[in-house]
């Protein structure tokens, strides 16, 4: 049986999500009992051009319940604008991505699949793609990397974490 565009996309990134905010409590907690202040591991970076773990929340919100958002106006331009500074600021965004997933419907999903979406950014229209390619081969592959990466920058500091926490919970047979 094929999969609909919304099996595809929508499932996965709850999963990512759920993870992540596992992984996020984990990084709180450890902060916590290490006596570790939270600016330590909220501002850390693989790398010194690379974002700090808010960046990285934001940019899975940006990548699932944002982007199907987005589908509905046509157009696909990143919002930047507010960037979480706190573990509570960043659970409520993951928060936020997750509710407006909960909404849409595979209905939504399947009538915006063929119609063209600019990307934009700047005002100016870098790519157009289909709404299935921009959710398949943009977005999924943005919130996979940008959740991979806010766990790679906690298990950098230190913090205890295994492929289950990431994984968040999966889809099974039950």
């Amino acid at each position: 049986m094929p999969l609909t565009l919304y099996e595809a996309f929508v499932p996965g990134c709850q999963q990512m999500l759920a993870g992540l905010n596992t992984v996020l409590g984990k990084g709180e907690a450890f902060a916590e009992e290490q006596g570790i202040d939270a600016s330590e591991l909220i501002e850390a970076r693989l790398a010194e051009n690379m974002w700090t773990l808010p960046w990285h929340v934001r940019s899975c919100w940006v990548h699932s319940g944002y982007a199907v958002e987005r589908l509905e106006i046509g157009a696909f331009t990143p919002d930047f604008t507010s960037v979480p500074d706190s573990w509570d600021a960043m659970r409520a965004m993951i928060a936020d991505a997750q509710e407006k997933l909960s909404k849409v419907t595979a209905e939504q999903l399947e009538a915006a699949a063929d119609k063209p979406v600019p990307f934009v950014m700047g005002g100016k229209t870098l790519m157009t793609l289909t709404g299935q390619n921009m959710l398949l081969s943009f977005n999924q592959p943005n919130i996979y990397f940008h959740a991979s990466t806010f766990y790679g920058i906690l298990r950098m500091k230190g913090v205890p974490l295994g492929k289950m926490d990431f994984m968040g919970p999966m889809r099974i047979m039950t």
